[in-house]
């Protein structure tokens, strides 16, 4: 036998070595993928009952045999779904039929996660995204309470703003009364013109300060809702009750938002800035000269030109208060286990690959099935018949053929017994 023949030959038998060995290990390890498989199935099944569990409010009897149902289908369809695939994908040989149950493993993939597997992280991960879900809000509570008292504060910043204004007109109606304004000396028209529009801002001034108990005490009594809120975040137990007395604590401190909106006295500043310079009542000039009574008339029209720039001031200063953000609009919405592990998926990605990878495990074995599949045709390629046979087939066959020879072999037929009669001599 040539060389070349005589290494080719080795070559197929190491191969088929190789492809005997595969299918020992594929034969022993088949025994125990269907018991691998149901366990896997009946698992996400559970996982499934409690994902459902969570999602019915109704804790009779009809809701417990729905949820176990949608369980017991759930885990029958993960049962049936991969022993197929794992029959029939690694047995397909051509690249189109390939093509197609590959497609199709993809395809009920995604239905095993839209049917299972977000209701398993719902299981795993409910209660902590739920919890997630009530410290989200509060940090948006905090934020609006926060934002609220911002401007609330700023608006009583505009009492510096308008004292100013005040002590600037009772500094100039101190003048006109000593006659270093207008020239003439006394209380005089000037005089009464400037102290209108101080006691005015003394008013305004008077009002904005007693706002300040106020807001001191509704941010006092948001935080401490928000010190509350907090501690029903972390607390130990069942979280549907605390998102009960979550949701209340929440009502009271949209209260308490509110208010400090209301409390703002920026709009009232502006107003009054307005009304300074517009609603001004001019008194009668108190003399009969007609030159004091022009020097007269020339001051009370620079006192309303100051006025009206001393107006201006104070309106900016409040305007841009009130054009300040608002306080985000937060309104809690109470949030079921399901919903709130979709919306916080990426807080709870470990929770997320468990419940994925309990559904699509069986996906590697099917893979790994089929590159084993593929390596045991691989070997056997280019063998004959005979080249395949094992020691124990070989007998198998030898013993075969001796029944079929012994049976087509001519029977030999039985030998013909001729009797003689003899006839005995008469005594």
């Amino acid at each position: 036998m040539p060389d070349h023949d005589r290494h080719t030959s080795r070559s197929q038998a190491q191969a088929l070595r190789h492809s005997r060995e595969l299918e020992t290990h594929l034969g022993w390890l088949d025994g125990i993928t269907g018991t691998a498989l149901g366990v896997l199935a009946v698992a996400s099944g559970i996982y499934t009952y409690l994902g459902v569990s969570s999602l019915l409010d109704d804790t009779g009897a009809l809701s417990f045999f729905a949820a176990m149902a949608y369980s017991v289908a759930v885990s029958v369809a993960i049962f049936v779904f991969w022993s197929y695939l794992m029959r029939l994908l690694p047995a397909v040989r051509t690249a189109g039929a390939r093509i197609g149950l590959f497609l199709s493993m993809c395809m009920g993939s995604l239905a095993i996660i839209a049917m299972s597997s977000w209701l398993n992280a719902a299981a795993l991960a409910g209660a902590a995204a739920v919890e997630q879900h009530l410290a989200t809000t509060v940090q948006d509570y905090q934020t609006a309470l926060e934002r609220a008292n911002t401007i609330a504060v700023s608006a009583q910043g505009l009492q510096r703003d308008v004292a100013r204004v005040r002590q600037g007109f009772e500094d100039l109606s101190n003048q006109e009364a000593t006659g270093n304004l207008s020239g003439i000396a006394g209380e005089g028209a000037v005089f009464r013109l400037l102290q209108q529009k101080s006691d005015e801002l003394a008013a305004l001034e008077n009002q904005i300060a007693s706002q300040q108990p106020f807001v001191d005490a509704a941010f006092a009594e948001g935080n401490a809702i928000l010190s509350r809120m907090r501690a029903l975040t972390v607390e130990a137990g069942p979280v549907e009750p605390r998102s009960v007395l979550f949701s209340e604590e929440a009502v009271r401190l949209a209260n308490i938002i509110t208010q400090l909106r209301q409390l703002s006295v920026a709009p009232l500043v502006v107003r009054a800035a307005q009304d300074l310079s517009a609603s001004v009542v001019t008194p009668q000039l108190s003399t009969n000269n007609a030159v004091t009574r022009d020097q007269q008339a020339a001051t009370v029209d620079s006192v309303l030109v100051v006025l009206g720039q001393r107006a201006e001031t104070l309106r900016l200063a409040a305007t841009s208060v009130t054009e300040m953000a608002p306080a985000p609009d937060t309104v809690y919405t109470p949030i079921s286990t399901a919903d709130a592990v979709i919306r916080y998926a990426g807080n709870f990605i470990p929770s997320w690959a468990g419940a994925i990878a309990i559904d699509l495990l069986p996906m590697v074995l099917v893979l790994i099935i089929a590159v084993t599949q593929s390596a045991i045709r691989a070997g056997r390629d280019g063998s004959t018949s005979e080249d395949m046979m094992t020691l124990a087939d070989l007998r198998a066959a030898m013993t075969a053929l001796r029944e079929i020879e012994d049976s087509q072999a001519p029977q030999p037929q039985p030998a013909k017994v001729t009797v003689v009669e003899t006839k005995q001599p008469a005594e």
